[in-house]
């Protein structure tokens, strides 16, 4: 009995010494965690948030994902189905965050990238537990963007509140300071005078009608490596050209946004060692104008991606120094770069003063009479030239399909017939004219269906920025042609590679998979389109609440959204409604082409601003 007392007495003192030891424990670690990582706004996700979704959990493995499709986004009931009142907003210092393209993350994780190669302007994600799952706040005194097409020329300052780049490019043109506005005269590194003097002087090098560079719509899709802000990009537009503007999130770090805060597409990425998320042959015409991209690097192996997205007869124009030769190692360049493009079987279309153009060969003939054992190879039969997540650069030529060699070209018809004329890689999906025709005509319908629930909110100048967060073929933007307006078609890394119907189309876009963050600017869409987007992540055991974040980081204040998804997804969608301060602006159950169990969503994003809190600026 003595000793039964005697044990139980000791039990009870160890556990009372774990228990104080525990306690000591925990208030160091939140005295010295709290002094570590910041205010809490500051930190990769706030703890309280972790049993919202999957995602937040981290380390998932495979034998859980049939259960989290079972909850649906956490909307069963119990405890992962809590909903919070209202989400953290982020510190004021992470009103320009870009998930992927942290550079404070990269530092943080430590990780060993090669800068030659450019490897730390690329994509890096976060792990789940540590992502932010806070609003990103706008920028003190943030104002709705200027209207399209005033926005070409002139932004509000407080929207991007950067002004380096016009001391910096004080000289040559890029943007001047003036007042509450940033102007942007049109100049760029090497066309001071405007960017439509020099587009027109680049169309008469190739004595295209009326120095107009669309050659009448033979050159619809560009890709504009190195824009700045973007300036050559905004003046093809008036030419019914439409560009893809990239550029990474370098030394000059606001150029992307300062394009799309203006309405210019653009996107942001660098050429460093994984393939640009556009298939083969997507653009007639590439540009690099003072681009500080060293072309002969590794085996000239981003020289050869150039050419892999562009389409047979395609042309490069290149204006730098080395084209003109000034100096000694201006001509080593020149000569080593006019070697590997002969190699390549690319031809000068013309040069003049500082500006060369080549052309690219329209079928296979040249790559086919090489010399046996010239360098660059050609690719591998097994190699997939429009796999591009993920995948890195290969230094090889692409050599064209059989039908494009067998036609000497792509076979597009000139724009705008080409947004409504299948084309022929319609066939590597299997999909007939008839499919095409139908699929253009649904999604008509649906887009007036839209635009008619939207009206009493929007005006014709109300939208400028789009995205199609699921393009398929790209017929939601085909409907949208007589919108003053352009979609950035997203197409997901999982489902059928359709981005190449998207550009032959004369539509741009990108790859992407929507369980990570997009490489693009806070606030930079008026409108995003979420067609069975979150159905397709749910399969995939993702978060739905990261996925609400991400469209609220994305998509501008006062911007829209439309939901096109199952019942469950609208219903988990209305139930973040106040959390994320959006409001409901149509619900639609009548909609005629409702597949299935799809319903209509549209949300507004309210204009808020904070300083460590949220207040209404309605």
């Amino acid at each position: 009995m003595m000793r039964g007392r005697s044990d139980g007495a000791q039990k009870k003192r160890l556990f009372t010494s774990v228990a104080v030891v525990a306690v000591f424990v925990v208030v160091l670690y939140l005295y010295f965690g709290s002094k570590n990582n910041g205010e809490s706004a500051l930190e990769y996700g706030s703890r309280s948030l972790r049993k919202l979704g999957s995602s937040y959990l981290g380390g998932d493995d495979d034998s859980d994902l049939s259960s989290k499709q079972d909850e649906k986004f956490g909307l069963e009931d119990g405890e992962d189905g809590i909903v919070p009142k209202s989400f953290p907003v982020c510190d004021d210092r992470h009103s320009e965050l870009i998930p992927c393209l942290d550079r404070h993350l990269i530092y943080q994780m430590r990780l060993k990238l090669d800068l030659t190669l450019m490897e730390h302007y690329e994509r890096h994600c976060p792990l789940p537990e540590r992502r932010y799952n806070c609003l990103i706040p706008p920028p003190a005194g943030y104002k709705v963007p200027i209207k399209w097409p005033r926005s070409r020329d002139e932004v509000w300052k407080a929207n991007i509140p950067h002004t380096h780049l016009a001391h910096e490019k004080s000289d040559q043109n890029w943007m001047v300071e003036k007042g509450e506005k940033i102007i942007f005269p049109g100049g760029g590194t090497h066309f001071h005078y405007g960017a439509d003097k020099y587009i027109a002087s680049i169309a008469n090098m190739l004595n295209f009608p009326n120095n107009n560079l669309n050659n009448g719509g033979r050159v619809r899709t560009v890709f504009d490596v190195g824009c700045g802000v973007a300036s050559f990009g905004g003046y093809l537009l008036s030419s019914d050209i439409i560009a893809m503007s990239l550029a990474p999130n370098d030394v000059h770090q606001n150029q992307i946004q300062f394009a799309l805060e203006r309405g210019i597409p653009a996107y942001l990425g660098v050429l460093g060692t994984k393939r640009l998320p556009y298939p083969s042959r997507s653009f007639e015409f590439a540009h690099c104008s003072r681009c500080r991209i060293d072309w002969l690097q590794r085996g000239g192996i981003l020289l050869l991606e150039l050419d892999r997205v562009l389409r047979p007869g395609g042309y490069f124009a290149y204006s730098s120094p080395e084209a003109y030769a000034q100096d000694e190692e201006d001509l080593r360049i020149w000569r080593e770069m006019s070697a590997l493009v002969e190699r390549m079987c690319w031809k000068i279309a013309e040069k003049r003063n500082q500006t060369v153009i080549w052309v690219k060969p329209l079928n296979n003939d040249c790559y086919m009479e090489r010399p046996a054992g010239t360098q660059p190879p050609l690719c591998r039969s097994d190699d997939d030239p429009d796999a591009v997540w993920g995948v890195n650069m290969e230094p090889c030529i692409t050599p064209y399909s059989d039908h494009d060699h067998k036609v000497g070209g792509s076979g597009l018809a000139p724009w705008p017939a080409r947004l409504t004329t299948p084309p022929p890689r319609l066939a590597d999906f299997g999909y007939s004219s008839d499919m095409f025709e139908k699929d253009m005509e649904l999604w008509q319908r649906r887009v007036e269906h839209y635009w008619n629930l939207l009206s009493p909110k929007i005006s014709s100048d109300t939208m400028r920025n789009i995205m199609d967060m699921k393009a398929n073929l790209g017929s939601f933007a085909a409907a949208l042609k007589d919108k003053d307006v352009w979609v950035m078609n997203v197409v997901s890394k999982d489902g059928p590679n359709t981005l190449k119907i998207v550009y032959d189309r004369g539509l741009i876009g990108t790859t992407h998979d929507w369980c990570e963050a997009f490489s693009t600017y806070p606030r930079t869409y008026d409108l995003l389109h979420a067609w069975n987007v979150f159905s397709d992540i749910e399969k995939k055991g993702c978060s739905g609440e990261d996925l609400l974040l991400e469209i609220d980081r994305i998509v501008r204040p006062s911007g829209f959204v439309i939901f096109r998804d199952k019942q469950h997804v609208i219903d988990f969608v209305k139930k973040y409604l106040p959390a994320l301060h959006w409001e409901a602006v149509a619900d639609s159950t009548s909609d005629q082409d409702q597949e299935g169990d799809e319903l209509v969503f549209i949300i507004q994003k309210k204009l808020w601003l904070s300083s460590e809190s949220i207040r209404d600026a309605e």
